[in-house]
């Protein structure tokens, strides 16, 4: 008996998972547990039994016929189409020279198995079918090529099986013995290796006949995938397909639509169902914010965009409110209940069973729950669970507010004017659940934080105000007084050289303080600012405005088209010309333009990606001017601004503006009765008639002076509630003073603060 060939190649190339441009992406309203995506017309990731862990890199097809033969994500000529916008069923045709090749990609709703409806037409033609197992993210696949392609790693196993059998089949390493390397060395399928061991696999198998079903089943083990792959192959095609159809179709009678033209109606429809099939089946309620890795054919980021981000997910249950999906809402905030710290934060980003994966904490990502618990409530549609979470939150924001470790591009520690709205809204908010002392200490912060979000982030007579006829404007974000405030060095991440002043970085976070009503969008600082953005950020594009993040951004494609590798070029989003749409109907504009906008940076199943190209196009990679970038695609937080812009055109009132707040912060509102001083947000002058409370993180005494110390003395802190301490000095008490110095005792650890810090008692904070 001669001996088995050896399968030459081990371990094969470094492996890398699939283009992050997604035609579409799909999943079933039944028990199944995958989640594909398609891109280039074929399958590329697929996610089992998790939105957190994709499995393959993709499956592909070539056809071979007597002309030669053809990759057909390379060729890439194709069309998708699919039954309805709200129904995931992609069906692609793929077309050559000598061949036409339609493909059905169906989701089976009750088993873990995606089906693949094929037909080939073409004289003298032969299809074959191209997987890469990327198993658990390993880099050691076991793959066998037997009657079914069979991998797995680790308890996590696959099988592709045709109804009509394979004819020849074969296992190798990519990028040595893999079916692509044999046709393009042997212009035909000459190898039929049995199996390939502990590396980057691929599996090949021809089709027996043209015309089938092929079924890509996940189990534990390679018999459990096998067993799942014969039974969907089993059950009747069209009866599985009338189910899937079915339950989307009742998912989307749901759908309460704003008045919209048809195209807006259709990508509406299109991006709940997107945002619908973002979320997970074992852990319901979590939202990923995209399934794709960023330039993910360049690396192999075992977390990509498949995780759970605290701020999109409660952008896509607010979005899913606005068209009558209060139940997916109320989910979401179950499974944010689910998975909050002890200490009331979320973790920075985290895997859909809780594992966190980046270690950062942002202040936004603590108050956003609050707030979709809050509109929640005011449907009717409150959590009993919602008043402890909403507790912990709270008293994470006072603990340690307002400056967040990260703002929300996850870049820089500072106080950013959307960090500072949200989490002003949540502690008005929550102080309703709160009530009593704790409940108006809340209302008192809140007014404080509010009060000083000029003196913290409007930079007056910044650098570039005599080029836009300002007076000033808010800045991106601005480090703690102690390190500069406003004049302090900022370090832009994804640069190779990028330290710039505060004041000299500006982005869209301004407009979230419109959006929750704490200024109104005639405000004079609002104006100013809108002025300088349209000015520096907004780049017009073939289909409309699309905004920058911020001057100097470095993340996204090299000015080549080459992709981020850690610096880069920043490139435009089409959610910030959602959230300048916002600011337009705010302001009595009209958000139509920047939906269409939106509309016309959609890849060709309709998906929004989080960047455009904004460059010369760059064909051999993709890249067209006003079209995807490389980086996420689907972005489900773009889909979200687009659902909450197509209402707020219609309602006049943005999601995440809440009754409370308003009434708050509305024309009546005078000013905060009590500033709190910390100093880790310190501001310069007292406004005359104003309490003022100093607040530290422990005990202390306050060896504190009026006027240039005329007038000293100490005072021992009281408890102020949510583990701080302070010294309150009333109105009264400081009437017809000039200013007040003081510094820190902390007996506790026999310590002084060796500073002394001021405070100017007059007008004008």
């Amino acid at each position: 008996m001669s001996a088995e060939p050896e399968t030459p190649g081990r371990p094969g190339i470094e492996p890398t998972w699939s283009s992050s441009a997604k035609d579409t992406v799909a999943t079933a309203l039944g028990t199944s547990r995958i989640w594909a995506t398609f891109g280039h017309g074929i399958v590329n990731e697929v996610y089992w039994p998790s939105t957190g862990h994709p499995q393959i890199r993709d499956l592909g097809f070539i056809v071979a016929g007597p002309k030669g033969w053809t990759e057909i994500k390379r060729a890439c000529d194709y069309l998708l189409e699919t039954p309805q916008p709200c129904v995931p069923l992609p069906r692609f045709v793929h077309r050559g020279n000598d061949f036409r090749l339609e493909l059905e990609f169906l989701v089976h709703p009750l088993r873990d198995a995606l089906l693949i409806k094929y037909s080939l037409q073409g004289d003298g033609t032969r299809l074959y079918a191209l997987i890469a197992p990327h198993l658990s993210g390993a880099r050691d696949n076991d793959a066998v090529a037997e009657d079914d392609l069979l991998a797995s790693h680790d308890g996590v196993a696959l099988c592709l099986r045709a109804g009509e059998g394979f004819s020849r089949t074969s296992a190798g390493y990519a990028g040595v013995s893999d079916g692509w390397q044999d046709f393009n060395r042997n212009d035909a399928m000459s190898w039929t290796y049995p199996k390939a061991e502990a590396g980057n696999v691929a599996l090949t198998g021809e089709l027996a006949r043209n015309e089938g079903v092929m079924a890509l089943a996940f189990a534990d083990t390679r018999d459990g995938a096998r067993t799942l792959a014969h039974s969907s192959l089993a059950d009747d095609y069209e009866e599985t397909r009338q189910l899937f159809v079915g339950q989307w179709e009742d998912w989307g009678r749901a759908l309460a639509l704003p008045d919209a033209p048809a195209d807006m109606r259709r990508e509406a429809e299109l991006s709940a169902a997107v945002i619908k099939m973002h979320e997970d089946r074992t852990y319901a309620g979590a939202i990923v914010a995209s399934l794709s890795v960023p330039w993910g054919n360049s690396h192999d980021d075992p977390g990509g965009y498949h995780l759970v981000w605290t701020r999109d997910t409660v952008e896509a249950a607010m979005a899913l409110m606005t068209v009558g999906q209060t139940e997916d809402a109320r989910r979401t905030l179950a499974y944010l209940i689910g998975t909050q710290a002890a200490d009331g934060s979320w973790p920075q980003n985290f895997f859909p069973d809780g594992r966190g994966y980046w270690s950062g904490r942002q202040l936004d990502e603590v108050a956003l729950p609050i707030l979709l618990a809050a509109k929640l409530d005011g449907r009717g549609a409150a959590q009993e669970a919602a008043g402890e979470m909403i507790r912990k939150a709270a008293g994470f924001i006072v603990r340690n507010g307002p400056v967040s470790p990260q703002d929300r591009w996850e870049e820089n520690a500072g106080a950013s004017p959307f960090t500072l709205a949200v989490s002003i809204s949540a502690l008005v908010v929550a102080a309703q659940t709160f009530g009593g002392g704790e409940g108006n200490y809340l209302l008192s912060l809140a007014d404080s934080w509010n009060e000083c979000i000029e003196e913290w982030t409007y930079a007056e007579g910044g650098p570039y105000c005599a080029e836009h006829g300002v007076d000033g404007y808010y800045v991106r974000l601005a480090p703690p007084e102690y390190e500069g405030g406003l004049h302090g060095a900022i370090s832009v991440r994804n640069r190779a050289h990028g330290t710039t002043s505060a004041d000299g970085l500006v982005g869209l976070e301004f407009l979230y303080l419109v959006r929750t009503g704490l200024r109104r969008a005639d405000d004079t600082r609002i104006t100013n600012t809108a002025k300088v953005i349209d000015a520096m950020l907004r780049a017009d594009l073939p289909g409309g405005p699309a905004y920058y993040r911020y001057n100097g951004d470095g993340y996204g494609e090299h000015d080549d088209g080459t992709p981020f590798d850690g610096t880069g070029t920043g490139r435009p989003w089409p959610l910030l010309a959602g959230e300048r749409g916002h600011y337009a109907v705010l302001s009595g504009g009209d958000a139509l333009p920047f939906l269409e906008a939106m509309l016309a940076m959609t890849g060709p199943g309709g998906m929004i990606p989080e960047q455009v190209w904004d460059g010369d196009a760059v064909p051999e990679l993709g890249l067209e001017q006003g079209k995807p970038a490389g980086s996420a695609m689907p972005l489900v937080w773009a889909h979200s601004e687009f659902l909450k812009l197509l209402a707020v055109r219609a309602s006049g009132r943005p999601a995440e503006m809440l009754d409370a707040v308003e009434t708050r912060y509305g024309a009546a509102w005078k000013g905060a009765s009590r500033l709190h001083w910390r100093e880790t947000s310190p501001f310069r002058r007292l406004p005359a008639g104003r309490a003022l409370l100093i607040e530290a993180p422990e005990p202390f005494v306050l060896h504190s002076s009026y006027d240039d110390w005329s007038v000293s003395g100490d005072r021992h802190s009281q408890p102020t509630g949510f583990g701080l301490h302070g010294v309150e000095f009333s109105a009264a008490q400081l009437a017809g003073r000039r200013d007040l110095k003081f510094t820190f005792y902390f007996p506790e650890r026999d310590a002084w603060r060796n500073a002394d810090f001021e405070i100017a008692i007059g007008d004008g904070c």
